[in-house]
């Protein structure tokens, strides 16, 4: 199921385990505590966060692999759906950076798909659509998941030499 006119996704059912899992390499301390449940083009995965319970329901969490962040969303999954896309569709789905993306002759991606970074934005890419190309989901995330494990723990302001990413 879509909404926000493809921006935004939920995982089929017989997904869920394999995206989790790809979102657990990417981000290993969130292990044994999440379960995604949808993607945005961008590739960003929602997830359920057991760590994080409000009034009986665990909070969202949203885990972008192009900057290597993870942020803490403070509505449930129903809430999410039912009143942050409906009503914040840029803060929850970057829609309008989806539309920038599709007027520049962008497509929407297939439920397989994702429009990812060329160079991350933690590796110095810039955050802008000459920087996005479309992109199988998985590998997507299973190259982030290693090049963050290659990044994680290294100081504020080191350099990196020799990125070559070709696309």
């Amino acid at each position: 199921m879509g909404y926000l006119d493809g921006a935004y996704r939920l995982h089929r059912q017989e997904d869920v385990a394999r995206f989790t899992a790809l979102a657990i390499e990417a981000f290993p301390d969130f292990t044994d505590r999440i379960e995604c449940f949808g993607a945005d083009w961008l590739g960003r995965q929602f997830a359920t966060d057991e760590r994080r319970i409000v009034d009986g329901a665990p909070q969202v969490l949203m885990l972008e692999p192009g900057t290597g962040e993870v942020l803490e969303i403070p509505v449930n999954r129903a809430v999410f759906h039912d009143d942050e896309l409906a009503n914040e569709p840029d803060a929850a789905a970057a829609y309008s950076f989806f539309q920038q993306w599709l007027e520049a002759g962008g497509t929407r991606p297939n439920y397989d798909q994702c429009i990812g970074y060329k160079l991350p934005l933690y590796l110095g890419g810039t955050d802008d659509v000459s920087n996005l190309s479309l992109i199988d989901f998985s590998v997507y995330w299973t190259l982030s998941a290693q090049t963050l494990a290659r990044v994680r723990g290294l100081p504020v302001g080191t350099t990196i030499r020799d990125v070559s990413i070709s696309g």
